[in-house]
């Protein structure tokens, strides 16, 4: 069955465009790459029930999981020329920053003085054209919208901490060793880009890797838990090897001597 699903992969249509098509090459590649063999250490029954949930036990489809509505649809690319104009603007955003070494305040400063002589131009030369003057509309950014991203960004850095510090207390090397790991791997990307480049790389994940998951979901659950189950293996020989054999001490007899 997996032979023909990875053989129903190599057959896109003639109709897609070239971006599906090289979105179904690159999973091709990863669906040629399946490991073919299960480790003995590793339960298949648990890998199936698994997969039969979906990743991490889902039950809800992609939509619902990134929230449903407009941002869900914007990410699972629904309506195709919305999805693309939001990617085509970070894109624009990028060079303008990264590429053309453009600064924010001058980025700010040229579009302010574009704005201030189409406002100049409207009021001077509309009573010319029209014969009575016009009102320029006001442009004003609701309050709320400020408190609104302050809000969000609170809670998720909050969010954040909090994991970090559940982690740090839960006495769970594993979970720890991850954390530090995935900590040390932010900051060694860090160090090869910067911030903007960063933000706009995780974005361009964003438009891509769900769609390409609800594409091709089961052949992804199927490779992650095979990944999985030989990470654990992995884990398993070095909890046996190392890790059962540091000693342990007691702090509460250290103490009471």
């Amino acid at each position: 069955m997996s032979d023909f699903l990875i053989s129903a992969l190599k057959m896109p249509e003639r109709s897609e465009s070239s971006t599906e098509k090289i979105m179904s090459s690159i999973m091709d590649t990863i669906a040629d790459n399946l490991p073919r063999q299960k480790s003995g250490h590793f339960d298949p029954g648990s890998v199936s029930e698994k997969v039969k949930n979906k990743l991490f036990g889902r039950q809800d489809t992609v939509h619902r999981v990134l929230g449903g509505g407009k941002p869900a649809d914007v990410l699972l690319w629904r309506n195709k020329k919305i999805s693309s104009s939001v990617l085509a603007l970070a894109t624009a955003i990028w060079v303008f920053f990264e590429w053309l070494d453009y600064h924010f305040l001058t980025i700010i400063s040229f579009a302010l003085v574009l704005g201030m002589v189409a406002q100049f131009v409207w009021s001077n030369f509309s009573s010319m054209l029209s014969g009575s003057p016009s009102k320029v509309p006001r442009v004003e950014l609701p309050e709320e919208l400020f408190v609104n991203i302050a809000v969000a960004i609170g809670v998720q850095v909050n969010k954040f901490l909090c994991f970090l510090q559940d982690v740090s207390c839960e006495r769970n090397l594993k979970h720890f060793v991850v954390a530090i790991a995935a900590l040390w791997a932010a900051a060694v990307i860090g160090s090869w880009c910067n911030f903007l480049t960063v933000i706009y790389i995780g974005f361009v994940c964003a438009h891509t890797l769900p769609v390409l998951y609800e594409k091709y979901e089961d052949q992804v659950d199927n490779f992650l838990y095979s990944t999985l189950g030989l990470l654990r293996d992995q884990y398993q020989k070095v909890d046996r090897g190392v890790l059962s054999k540091i000693p342990k001490g007691n702090l509460n007899a250290k103490k009471s001597e």
